[in-house]
C-alpha cells in the first residue's frame, strides 16, 4: 500500500480476507426489491409528431447520447444476451453505461468494488464518491482503486473522505516517488475500468469516472460545455462476475503487497469458451499481443474494429493486411478528432498501406472517439480498456472481455454500423493527394510510436 494511500484510508484489509465476507446481511433471495440486473437506461422513442434530428453531416446529432429520454443518436438499446451458463451480458453506449454502474451501486447489498484510471472530481465524479461513501456507512465493503496518473488533477480531499466515511482507497503507482512504498514505476499504470457488486453483478469498459463520459445520465453537469466523448461498457449479470472479483482481487492484492507486477494478471477462456476475460499486465511476454494476432489470423468473414488509439506493432498491421487479402472483410472505425493528437497522426500514417490492401478505414467525426471494441465473424466479441497501441500492450494493466456469441456478435456489428453514419470514409486516391508536410509528419510520428 502506497504512503499516501496509508494516510488515506483508515482500512488496510487483506483482499484474500475481505473478498470474502461480507459486513452486512445477506438480502433474502426473494426480495422483490433486488434488481434483476444492471438497469438497463430508458430510452424513449422518437414520435411521428416530434421526429428525432437526422444523423452526421445532414443534421445535428452526434451520435453520441449524453442525456436520457433521446434516440437521436440512431441507437437502441439491445436487450441483454443470455449465455450458456445462465450469465446475462448487456451492451453499453456512452453516458447509459456509468448510468448503469451508478444504479447497481445504489442497489448494492453487500460489496461493491472500482477500478478506474480516471476517477475525476467533477459533478460526476463527486456523485459516485458521495454514492460510495453512502454504501460505505451502511455497512458495505467498499473498495476503489484510482491510478495516480489518470487521477493526478482529482482533488485528493474526495479520496480522503470517501476512506473518512469507510470506502477502503488504494492508489496506483504513485507519481510522487515519496509516497511510494515500494518500486517507482511511473510508465507502469492501471488503465482497468473494473465494477463488481455483490458476487453476481460486474461490468467493465472504456469509461471512466467523469463528465465526459457520463454526460447527463448521472448528474446534470454544472458545466455542460465539456467536449463529448463517444465509449462502450459491458454490463454482466451471473457466473461470469465471479472473474471480474478475481481480477480485481489480483490488483488490489498487487497495490498492498508489492513485487512482481506479474501477480497482478488473470486469464480466463482465452481460446475457447463462450466468456473469457484478459487482465493483463506490461510484461516482454505477455499474452495480449498473441491473442489480438490470433483473432485476425483466423478470422474468416469479418474484422470490424472502433479504437480509440491506433498505433499498433508492424505484426498486427501485417495480420490485418493479410486478413484483407484472403477475402475478409476488414473495417477500422478510427478517430476523426482525439484528445491525443500524436496518436491520430501514427494512425494516419497506416492508411496507404492498409487501404492499399483493401481495408475500409473510417473516421469518426463530431466527438471524441474513446471506445476500444471489436468482433470477428460476428461471433467473437472484444470489449473493454485495451488500446491498440503499444502503451496498452507493453506499460499499461488493461482489462477486456471476450463473448463469443453470435447475437451479441450482431448488437456489436450493429453498432458499428450506427458509427459507420457519423463517419468519413477515407479513400485511397484522396489519401494519395495529401500534403506532403502530412506525410512527413506522420512518418516521424509513427517511428516515435512506441512513446506515444
Amino acid at each position: 500500500m502506497t504512503a499516501a494511500a496509508r494516510r488515506i484510508s483508515p482500512y488496510d484489509p487483506d483482499m484474500d480476507l475481505a473478498l470474502g465476507r461480507s459486513t452486512t446481511k445477506s438480502a433474502p433471495p426473494d426480495n422483490p426489491h433486488a434488481p434483476a440486473a444492471p438497469p438497463a437506461p430508458y430510452r424513449e422513442k422518437a414520435s411521428p409528431e416530434k421526429p428525432a434530428p437526422c444523423e452526421g453531416d445532414l443534421g445535428t446529432s452526434s451520435g453520441v447520447n449524453i442525456e436520457p429520454g433521446s434516440d437521436d443518436d440512431g441507437w437502441i438499446v439491445p436487450p441483454p444476451v443470455k449465455l450458456s451458463d445462465g450469465t446475462h451480458v448487456q451492451l453499453y453506449k456512452d453516458g447509459e453505461a456509468l448510468h448503469a454502474a451508478y444504479e447497481a451501486i445504489k442497489h448494492a447489498k453487500r460489496r461493491v468494488c472500482l477500478e478506474s484510471y480516471i476517477f475525476a472530481d467533477d459533478d460526476t465524479g463527486q456523485a459516485f464518491a458521495k454514492l460510495l461513501s453512502e454504501k460505505a456507512r451502511q455497512g458495505l465493503a467498499v473498495y476503489v482503486i484510482y491510478d495516480s496518473v489518470g487521477s493526478f488533477s482529482s482533488d485528493r480531499d474526495m479520496f480522503r473522505d470517501m476512506a473518512r466515511n469507510g470506502v477502503r482507497v488504494r492508489e496506483f503507482h504513485p507519481i510522487r516517488p515519496w509516497e511510494c512504498k515500494y518500486s517507482w514505476r511511473p510508465a507502469n499504470r492501471d488503465h482497468r475500468k473494473l465494477l463488481v457488486v455483490d458476487e453476481d453483478v460486474a461490468g467493465l469498459g472504456g469509461l471512466n469516472v467523469g463528465g465526459e463520459y457520463a454526460g447527463s445520465w448521472v448528474i446534470q453537469p454544472s458545466k455542460p460545455d465539456c467536449d463529448l466523448w463517444r465509449d462502450n461498457a459491458l454490463g454482466v449479470r451471473g457466473p461470469a462476475a465471479s472473474h471480474f472479483l478475481a481480477a480485481f482481487k489480483k490488483s488490489w492484492n498487487y497495490i498492498g503487497r508489492g513485487g512482481r507486477i506479474r501477480s497482478a494478471e488473470y486469464q480466463h477462456n482465452l481460446s475457447a469458451g463462450e466468456f473469457g476475460l484478459l487482465a493483463s499486465v506490461p510484461a516482454i511476454n505477455s499474452p495480449l499481443r498473441g491473442f489480438l494476432c490470433n483473432l485476425m489470423s483466423e478470422a474468416k468473414l469479418s474484422i470490424f474494429i472502433t479504437m480509440a488509439y491506433f498505433a499498433p506493432h508492424d505484426e498486427l498491421i501485417e495480420e490485418l493486411c493479410k486478413a484483407a487479402k484472403r477475402g475478409v472483410r476488414v473495417r477500422l472505425m478510427l478517430p476523426g478528432r482525439s484528445d491525443v493528437h500524436l496518436l491520430t497522426l501514427a494512425q494516419r500514417s497506416f492508411y496507404e498501406r492498409l487501404l492499399s490492401c483493401g481495408v475500409e478505414v473510417y473516421e469518426r467525426q463530431s466527438v471524441i472517439l474513446h471506445s476500444k471494441t471489436g468482433v470477428i465473424d460476428g461471433h467473437c466479441s472484444v470489449l473493454g480498456s485495451t488500446n491498440i497501441d503499444y502503451r496498452s500492450i507493453e506499460y499499461n494493466l488493461e482489462l477486456s472481455a471476450i463473448v463469443r456469441n453470435h447475437s451479441f456478435g450482431k448488437q456489436m456489428q450493429d453498432l458499428f454500423e450506427n458509427d459507420v453514419r457519423y463517419a468519413r470514409r477515407i479513400n485511397l486516391k484522396e489519401w494519395r493527394r495529401r500534403p506532403l508536410w502530412d506525410r512527413f509528419v506522420q512518418s516521424a510520428v509513427i517511428h516515435a510510436r512506441t512513446l506515444l
